[in-house]
């Protein structure tokens, strides 16, 4: 028994022309150099990473990186590109299976003919159903790229999320360390403050001198300026704080506070599989799932598409008796149609769709390196920083001595203010310094979990 050529299309359309996908080989060693426990990975972008702010302990900042996923116009802007991507992909799937349409019509129309006008009358009802059997897998390689690319919208999603809160979390640390920055000046001001008054109560009875009542008059408004120089920056910084939760500088405040999170300690040893979530990486990797699919597509460009399409209905000059067995029409076929001479267009779009894959791999792969470049980075940072922020309390420490020591010299008169004014600005120096090392450790802390892809306390179920 003869198959006919529509069995043979159906049974044809299980293959598909074009290359099935596998995610490409990156160049990644077998572990880190600044870790324990790393090795090469698979992106698992979609595992839940849980609030990763909540290592910090720090309600303010809890509730203000909420509001991102939230408010956030550029999260929004991705949100909707990913919907739209999703109902691109429904749409493909449509395509694979037949589409049905239905008309219906009624006409009157007159004409005149050697002075005889006619009137005549047309009514039709009708449905129609067509569908493109997909022999070589067009439509399900198109499918195919369709889901990878809205996967790859996802990604971009949850990346634009994470960096938006955790731009958002170093600017809540720099801000918090501001505060204490102003603080530390302020109390520096007021001290100074009160040194001038001495000063200037000592120089109205002639036992100072014009050249240390202006040291003091130096050391205080130095103080100010720089008070004020960090003022319009954390205003600054709280305005940034603002556009990242979706609101206007104007409506958002955030008052002066010092900073009691938690600054999480540096694991030793991290999970290997951390860093398959960052989406970045996952993003790189569904661009390439969705050239390799964009491939296939091209090459089924070389072959004949089969359209299979049926009508029926009813035509009739009289509406009563439209419905009538005698009344009705229809028509069935089947419809082949290819290209016989495109004079190389079809090869280019082949050639074209494989250097745009090449091009994704090559990007893949240097998300993957650029990945390991930013956590080593950050790991080496934070681990410098330790011993660096300790060295540098321990040279507070002294500085602050040291001006207590002059100033109890000063106040028994065995030096001269210069002195005082030396070992004062030293130890507001070495403070600020301290401030300043902290702001840094604070910060490099949450690049360093946005490097891990939200994280380093291991994967949620």
């Amino acid at each position: 028994m003869k198959l006919t050529p529509v069995i043979v299309a159906l049974l044809l359309s299980g293959c598909a022309v074009g290359p099935d996908y596998h995610r490409p080989a990156a160049n990644v060693p077998s572990q880190y150099k600044e870790a324990k426990g790393w090795k090469e990975a698979t992106p698992q972008d979609a595992q839940s990473k849980g609030e990763w702010w909540s290592v910090y302990h720090d309600p303010i900042l809890s509730g203000l990186l909420r509001q991102v996923s939230i408010s956030n116009q550029n999260v929004a802007q991705y949100e909707a590109q990913y919907r739209q991507a999703k109902a691109l992909v429904s749409e493909s799937r449509s395509d694979l299976f037949p589409s049905v349409t239905g008309t219906g019509s009624s006409t009157r129309s007159a004409s005149a003919s050697s002075g005889q006008r006619s009137v005549s009358n047309s009514h039709s009802l009708e449905a129609s159903a067509s569908w493109e059997l997909d022999i070589w897998g067009k439509l399900r390689r198109t499918l195919e790229e369709n889901k990878a690319s809205a996967q790859a919208s996802a990604a971009e999603l949850a990346n634009i999320t994470l960096s938006a809160q955790s731009e958002l979390a170093q600017d809540y640390f720099q801000l918090r360390i501001m505060d204490s920055q102003i603080a530390l000046y302020q109390q520096s001001i007021d001290a100074y403050q009160r040194y001038l008054t001495v000063i200037n109560n000592k120089y109205q009875a002639g036992t100072e001198s014009r050249a240390t009542l202006a040291q003091a008059q130096t050391q205080l408004e130095s103080a100010r300026a720089s008070a004020l120089d960090l003022s319009w920056q954390r205003a600054q910084t709280e305005h940034a704080i603002a556009m990242l939760i979706g609101t206007t500088p104007a409506a958002f405040s955030l008052p002066a506070a010092p900073l009691t999170a938690t600054l999480p300690a540096i694991p030793s040893a991290i999970p290997s599989e951390l860093l398959q979530r960052r989406p970045d990486i996952a993003y790189a990797e569904r661009n390439v799932a969705a050239a390799n699919a964009a491939v296939g597509v091209a090459i089924a460009g070389y072959y004949p598409d089969l359209t299979l399409s049926a009508s029926g209905g009813f035509s009739s000059s009289t509406f009563q008796h439209l419905l009538s067995l005698p009344n009705r029409v229809w028509s069935l076929g089947p419809e082949l149609s290819g290209t016989l001479l495109d004079f190389g267009a079809t090869s280019s779009r082949v050639e074209q769709a494989k250097a745009a894959w090449d091009a994704d791999v090559a990007s893949y792969r240097q998300a993957v390196l650029q990945g390991f470049q930013e956590v080593e980075n950050y790991l080496v940072e934070l681990n410098t920083l330790q011993d660096e922020v300790q060295a540098q309390q321990r040279a507070s420490d002294a500085a602050k001595e040291s001006a207590r020591v002059t100033r109890n010299q000063y106040q028994a008169g065995m030096i001269d203010y210069l002195d005082v004014a030396t070992t004062e600005n030293t130890s507001l120096s070495q403070q600020q310094s301290l401030l300043s090392l902290q702001s840094t450790q604070w910060v490099a802390s949450v690049q360093l979990i946005a490097a891990l892809g939200g994280g380093w306390q291991g994967t949620s179920p």
